[in-house]
């Protein structure tokens, strides 16, 4: 096989958190960098959180110093895009971010008709972003947060994979896509902490998740609900609209949010949801808590759910049915029993007590991390030299493992597969942490596969996938190695 090959199998592997794949969990470069430019222009929202994730300070003094020009512009926008409301406030910067394509052009993604309002209002800003994302330095500062990136997607992989199958197998929903749309989750790191923002643009559905003492699975959850759900409500709106006369019993709910007290679609919607949450592990609230609330049609979907779990149809074929049953005279009679809850039911996000400032890195760790830097901005020569230098002069069997790491890399970026593989194995040999240890095994297993020993490979992906600490990056990486490797097989 041409050397070529080995080149460009391999660097595929090498950023393990860039451009977003569909209908996944994961971070985005265009969402880092519009966050990145506010928080160096003025966004100053909960600062003070302990639930802030550190890598947004780090971040913060990183651009200061950077002494990019483009920030004296950057301020006067952002201070002239002020609002007072703080979700609102980052609500329009994540529907920018989530409305462009990857840096450094951030190409508009959808057409002029399709994007929102809150992003026509922030005319001007595409240019002052390309201009930041260049004079800061923003590529190098997206690879050097990679780590923490990974260590945030690994503590969301797991419950949020769970959690979309728990759904997918109760609504019976084909996981291959729903009706062309996609369903997408990002980790945002630099915004204020405690925020769950989902947006609905064409056909793609955005969840952004910033940091939480505890990850926010059941919000992530039940926006794959109104994913999944709003499109029924909406082709069957005809139907729904005609038993719009209860909405008369929401209004009378003071717990109710008012958006639910005038849109009736969007309270059969959510009385749903709450119905099926209700039914699924973990449910934040009964039956009766929603309908107290003021989510009139709960207890009815919930007596059809009963009826659903019996018959063997997809929801997306027995929702008509639900909505032909329902029954305005015997919901009259029920709701004019309920005593709705004057407040709503109070749902704080766990608050974590500061912790203690991390110890000063050794000076092995110092020296690794300067190396990085170096691979980062890929002055390989330089990274070489700085490795060569740690296995030299310090005897720490963790660093040396990063450092033989560093060195298989570059061997695999210099065409020298047989180097890489050897050094991989010395990486193994060592003392690696979780995180290089998975990559490791990931990189060996590409190697093998391709030199055609597909029973090599798996084994390699397969200990990658059994690494406790593994990062969700590698996870993948290494799940998409055997079902790569598997149609090779096949054909």
């Amino acid at each position: 096989m041409k050397k070529f090959l080995w080149f460009t199998l391999l660097v595929a592997m090498a950023a393990p958190c860039g451009s977003a794949e569909r209908g996944q969990l994961d971070c985005s470069p265009s969402l880092f960098t519009v966050l990145a430019a506010i928080n160096a222009a003025g966004y100053d929202a909960d600062l003070a959180s302990p639930n802030n994730d550190p890598l947004r300070e780090q971040v913060r003094q990183a651009v200061e110093a950077s002494h990019a020009p483009v920030l004296a512009d950057l301020k006067k926008f952002v201070a002239e895009h002020h609002q007072d409301n703080p979700a609102a406030e980052l609500g329009q910067y994540i529907s920018f971010a989530l409305s462009v394509g990857d840096p450094p052009d951030f190409k508009f993604r959808y057409r002029d008709v399709e994007l929102p309002p809150d992003v026509r209002k922030m005319q001007g800003f595409t240019p002052l972003l390309i201009r930041f994302y260049r004079e800061a330095n923003i590529s190098d500062l997206w690879n050097r947060s990679q780590p923490a990136f990974d260590r945030a997607l690994m503590q969301y992989h797991a419950p949020v994979s769970r959690a979309i199958l728990e759904v997918n197998a109760y609504l019976r929903n084909d996981t291959a896509g729903f009706l062309g749309r996609h369903f997408q989750v990002y980790l945002d790191l630099l915004g204020a902490p405690n925020q769950v923002q989902t947006r609905s643009y064409a056909d793609d559905y955005f969840v952004v998740v910033t940091p939480s003492a505890e990850a926010r699975v059941l919000d992530v959850r039940h926006a794959y609900l109104h994913y999944l759900l709003d499109p029924l409500a909406t082709k069957y709106g005809d139907d729904i609209v005609k038993r719009n006369s209860l909405i008369d019993y929401a209004e009378g709910a003071p717990a109710l949010e008012p958006v639910y007290k005038s849109d009736f679609l969007l309270l059969t919607t959510e009385s749903l949801i709450k119905a099926v949450e209700a039914k699924l592990p973990g449910a934040p609230e009964t039956v009766d808590e929603s309908l107290r609330e003021g989510y009139i049609l709960t207890p009815f979907f919930a007596e059809q759910l009963t009826r659903y779990e019996k018959q063997p149809q997809a929801m997306r074929l027995f929702f008509p049915e639900m909505i032909q049953r329902l029954d305005v005279v015997r919901e009259d009679q029920r709701l004019s029993k309920v005593q709705f809850a004057e407040h709503p039911r109070l749902r704080t996000a766990k608050i974590v007590e500061a912790q203690p400032r991390a110890p000063e890195p050794s000076p092995a760790e110092k020296a690794i991390e300067a190396a990085d830097k170096l691979y980062s901005s890929k002055d390989y020569d330089q990274a070489k030299q700085s490795y060569l230098h740690v296995l030299e002069r310090y005897s720490d069997q963790a660093m040396h493992a990063r450092a033989y790491y560093g060195l298989a890399r570059i061997a695999v970026l210099e065409n020298e597969p047989e180097m890489g593989e050897r050094l991989f194995q010395k990486v193994l040999e060592s003392a690696p942490d979780p995180w290089t240890k998975a990559w490791t095994h990931v990189y060996l297993g590409r190697l093998s596969d391709i030199a055609g020993d597909r029973e090599e490979a798996a084994k390699h992906y397969q200990t990658a996938l059994a690494i406790d600490g593994a990062s969700a990056a590698a996870r993948q990486a290494a799940e998409q190695g055997i079902r790569d490797s598997f149609k090779k097989q096949q054909n």
